[in-house]
């Protein structure tokens, strides 16, 4: 196993334990030696015609065949965006473009998929307790006038797999003219996406969730799904996404979604384990404390790589402070994509947690990196942060 990346260390101090990945997974040394390399060998721009343009474009058109054997899909079905946001945009609005009607999604989709869907008037429909989509529900919301219905593959605050193969039989069934999307950017290092996103018609991916660069994303667009450009100027992308591509950053991803599927029988079942451990420790060791998406128990619905807990009468900024400033532990409250803020969340709502319960939340997400070490000092220091904070909201002694 690699050792996990650390900052440098300052004055003696210890290495961060760093347990974020779900936000921002560090880069791979596939996709870093990658990167490294074009970046200082390719300057040419792939859409123009000399030498140095020509073998630019070469290493672009091998990093989409790689990508798109990873992801199971055709090379040119693949749009190379800026990112999942972009991705998420794109398949939206530019589906609604192409076909006007309506649009549904789940209520704890991303906002990068909800916003837009709510400012076109769509539909969003509940999910159960374990932040399963409510598939009564959602037959309910389809018609002859939804034209796209978005259900992310995997959440990226509490884990949930959704089941993409009965989403797909209802939209057969009820509304056949629909397309269906998957935000899969957390799903590529966890599970088999030629397989696992299959029946979705349009498919997210982001490189930084898998080990490669920020910065760079891709909409898988099956043959046949209508789509209209968001972004426009110069044509790039079979006319689907203007923008001179960042060809050493594609290649990079490419190398991490390799490195990721090659690796992604290993991490399950390391990260299996101690995602059980971090939950058993954590909810037997802070009074209260519950799984979040896991009201009976069960974590078969569960991707290996995120543990998000809801601890009562802890702050969630307060908690990670400590986590951080006493423990050398870096994690997160809910989704990092909300510019810092830690506000309860709308998917933690959505799962039935009040917002009391939501505010003290804590996500602890693995990956490619995490070593036994990372996971022993959040076992270690998260029951005792939490501890100290009821302490202090219970009117004891100060955290």
């Amino acid at each position: 196993m690699s050792a996990a990346p650390t900052r440098p260390e300052v004055g003696g101090e210890a290495p961060w334990r760093y347990l974020d990945h779900a936000a921002s997974s560090p880069l791979r040394p596939e996709a870093a030696e990658v990167q490294d390399h074009l970046a200082r060998a390719l300057w040419g721009n792939p859409t123009g015609s000399h030498a140095l343009a020509r073998r630019a474009r070469d290493h672009l058109d091998d990093a989409r065949e790689r990508l798109a054997a990873v992801v199971g899909c055709q090379p040119g079905e693949l749009i190379l965006t800026s990112g999942g946001t972009e991705a998420d945009n794109l398949a939206v609005r530019g589906t609604l473009a192409a076909a006007p009607g309506r649009v549904v999604c789940t209520a704890i989709e991303h906002h990068a998929v909800l916003d837009p869907v709510v400012t076109a008037g769509g539909t969003v429909v509940p999910v159960d307790r374990r932040g399963v989509v409510d598939l009564d529900a959602l037959a309910e919301a389809l018609g002859d006038d939804v034209t796209l219905v978005s259900v992310g593959l995997v959440n990226n605050e509490v884990g949930t797999v959704q089941p993409l193969a009965e989403v797909r039989a209802l939209l057969d069934d009820h509304a056949p003219q629909a397309r269906l999307h998957t935000d899969a950017a957390q799903a590529l290092p966890w599970l088999d996406l030629r397989t696992a996103a299959a029946p979705a018609d349009l498919v997210t991916l982001a490189s930084h969730k898998a080990g490669g660069p920020r910065g760079v994303g891709a909409l898988v667009v099956r043959a046949g799904a209508p789509l209209v450009a968001q972004q426009v100027g110069g044509g790039q992308e079979r006319g689907r996404r203007s923008g001179t591509p960042d060809v050493a950053a594609a290649a990079a991803f490419a190398a991490a979604a390799e490195a990721a599927d090659g690796d992604r029988d290993r991490l399950v079942i390391d990260a299996t384990r101690w995602r059980d451990r971090l939950l058993d420790t954590i909810t037997a060791g802070v009074p209260g404390a519950v799984a979040s998406a896991c009201p009976d128990g069960d974590r078969r619905h569960l991707v290996a790589g995120i543990a998000n807990l809801c601890l009562p009468d802890v702050d969630s900024e307060a908690l990670l402070y400590l986590l951080e400033h006493d423990h050398r532990v870096l994690a997160s409250a809910a989704s990092s994509c909300a510019s810092g803020a830690q506000e309860p969340s709308h998917v933690l709502a959505a799962l039935g947690h009040p917002r009391a319960l939501a505010g003290g939340s804590l996500r602890l997400s693995l990956g490619w990196s995490t070593t036994e070490e990372d996971v022993a000092a959040a076992l270690a220091g998260a029951p005792d942060a939490a501890r100290r904070l009821q302490a202090r909201a219970q009117g004891g002694a100060p955290a």
